[in-house]
């Protein structure tokens, strides 16, 4: 049975008003490899296993989360007015109950609300929408200046496990100059890079200066979480957020 014990609260100065809650991957009912609380309708787990996951996330939640295609893309959706599982990577939600939700397995999810408890938004920054603006994209899509925000970065691979190939780090580089401090080399030709620096690069460019969590490494802590890296075949956690 899914507990307090088995969720992580974020630790950050949020509004009031603001709820957010990180998933790890106990509680369920899942079987291997996806044991147990596998959110993830799209990994090849028993579907009604899931379904009996959703269902017991949805005891910390006022509604049911409004779940994304995740595509490894920029589109951002108003979780408000979503009728269907749409195609996109982000959502954000100005209206109360509304549950942003992204699922992820090592890519970084990114939890934003501006000061005020008007807005909230939830992010998948896998290393592609990362590069190609998916932060940008949400917070232009909250309409809100970037020191207004604060955000929080859930668990992703960590940076001595996420290793890259050199065209993954001169594309970042391409796009932003500070990314080259994000990245230390490994074997020839490979790099490691640390997708939670250029989170918070992306971030600070757009103004966004309160920056919270970080540091939990998907792929180290097989206990608590799914890492495709390390496992290939498994489950995906949820980040979610609301406004109460």
């Amino acid at each position: 049975m899914l507990s307090d014990q088995d969720l992580i609260i974020p630790d950050w100065p949020a509004p009031a008003n603001v709820r957010a809650l990180q998933t790890t991957r106990s509680g369920g009912v899942s079987k291997a490899p996806y044991n147990s609380l596998n959110l993830g309708m799209h990994v090849g787990d028993v579907a009604l296993d899931v379904a009996a996951n959703r269902q017991r996330l949805n005891r910390y939640v006022p509604t049911e989360p409004v779940w994304l295609n995740q595509v490894h893309g920029i589109t951002v959706i108003d979780a408000g007015t979503a009728s269907c599982v749409p195609d996109a990577d982000a959502a954000y939600a100005r209206t109360r109950h509304t549950v942003c939700a992204v699922m992820t397995a090592d890519c970084l999810p990114v939890l934003i609300c501006d000061k005020a408890g008007t807005i909230v938004s939830a992010v998948h920054a896998g290393w592609r929408s990362l590069l190609d603006g998916v932060i940008e994209e949400t917070v232009a899509e909250m309409d809100k200046p970037g020191s207004d925000l604060l955000a929080w970065l859930g668990p992703a691979i960590g940076p001595d496990a996420f290793e890259v190939g050199d065209e993954v780090r001169r594309a970042f580089i391409a796009r932003d100059a500070k990314a080259e401090q994000a990245f230390r080399p490994a074997s020839a030709g490979k790099w490691l890079g640390d997708i939670f620096q250029l989170g918070r690069q992306r971030l600070a460019n757009v103004g966004v200066s309160h920056i919270y969590g970080g540091g939990l490494c998907t792929y180290d802590d097989e206990e608590r979480f799914f890492s495709f890296r390390r496992d290939e075949s498994t489950g995906r956690m949820a980040s979610l957020i609301w406004l109460e």
